[in-house]
């Protein structure tokens, strides 16, 4: 049976605030009196997070609960793509999350590996090399381009 993708972008948001704050999934079990295994059910998406485990969950993980549905789409992921069945019902198709870099377990990390640079100078100048870095390579791929499709992405 397919997640419903409410459910999926709930335990995606789940999982991407606890990696965030270098918690583990057994002790955001613990907290909330869950197995991690449980956990692992609700950060994927097989389990639905009930409205009082979801308040639960909020409070450990300090946020409000319309943190969870951040970033969703407004037709819940739907966007007219459910799955017909024998029966009629519709079937949800997940969202398309593949692509997206800020749930990549690398990016949470590298993000809270940042914060605890204490120091707003040696942070501000990770960030500056960072940009340069992303630019110079953006830069590169351009200029691999054909002259047609550098005019298209607006390079000179």
């Amino acid at each position: 049976m397919a997640h419903h993708p409410v459910d999926i972008h709930v335990g995606m948001r789940t999982r991407q605030r606890r990696t965030l704050l270098g918690m583990s999934q057994e002790r955001l079990g613990d907290a909330v009196g869950l197995t991690f295994q449980q956990i692992q059910k609700y950060e994927k998406g097989s389990n639905r997070l009930s409205a009082s485990r979801m308040w639960e969950f909020s409070k450990v993980l300090e946020v409000p609960i319309t943190y969870f549905f951040d970033e969703m789409p407004g037709d819940g992921g739907m966007n007219g793509r459910g799955r017909k069945l024998k029966g009629g019902a519709e079937v949800a198709t997940p969202f398309d999350h593949a692509k997206d870099p800020l749930i990549k377990r690398e990016t949470l990390e590298l993000v809270r590996a940042y914060y605890k640079i204490e120091k707003p100078r040696v942070r501000k100048r990770l960030f500056e090399m960072t940009k340069s870095l992303g630019g110079a390579f953006h830069e590169d791929r351009l200029a691999a381009l054909p002259k047609a499709a550098r005019r298209a992405a607006g390079a000179r």
